[in-house]
């Protein structure tokens, strides 16, 4: 598992603190759009959740207990102004970083089944609105899978490598002007299946 940098190691604390904060839908969704949108107001995160500002409020300590994101009191333009921003680093997992502890293994279940389902929610809506969106943008979207034949290392390899590549592309800052760039979401699983 690979929380905030921060954080010492899976079975330490704060990694099931982590993955206890992401198994909420809504708390997982507040973590992408600070990621994606920047620094934002409870009020910000409330409109575009469509959730009361009390709920949205809740969930941002809780993802603060766990390190994910912190206030930014210096955006503030009042006392009563309370933004908040995402802290940088990526996150990945896997059950069996639980050990036989079941409270963890539970924990990262859910987690991992918040992700997935979110994942799934944002493919759903990329389908709801792919005919509207640019031929340059449907060109570019990609779909791809395929069989492999790995060990267990070798997997661990591929997803180390896989990780990488996407942490690269994620930490890049692009030179001039940012027009033509839009939010792209990029998920990828491998795991032992049959046909």
């Amino acid at each position: 598992m690979s929380v905030p940098a921060a954080s010492p190691s899976p079975s330490a604390p704060e990694g099931e603190r982590v993955l206890a904060a992401l198994a909420h839908p809504l708390r997982r969704r507040l973590l992408d759009l600070l990621t994606v949108e920047g620094p934002a107001t409870v009020s910000m995160l409330a409109a575009r959740t469509a959730q009361a500002v009390g709920n949205v409020s809740h969930h941002l300590r809780v993802l603060g207990a766990a390190g994910l994101i912190e206030e930014a009191p210096e955006l503030a333009r009042d006392r009563r102004e309370r933004w908040w921003r995402r802290l940088a680093g990526g996150l990945s997992w896997s059950t069996a970083d639980a050990g036989d502890d079941p409270v963890a293994v539970a924990v990262a279940t859910a987690s991992e089944t918040i992700n997935l389902e979110r994942q799934l929610e944002l493919l759903r809506d990329w389908f709801r609105v792919r005919d509207s969106r640019s031929d340059e943008w449907r060109d570019a979207a990609f779909s791809t899978d395929d069989w492999l034949r790995l060990s267990p290392e070798e997997l661990a390899a591929f997803a180390a490598e896989l990780n990488e590549l996407i942490r690269h592309w994620a930490r890049r800052q692009p030179a001039g002007d940012d027009s033509g760039r839009g939010p792209v979401f990029v998920f990828a699983r491998g795991f032992p299946a049959r046909p």
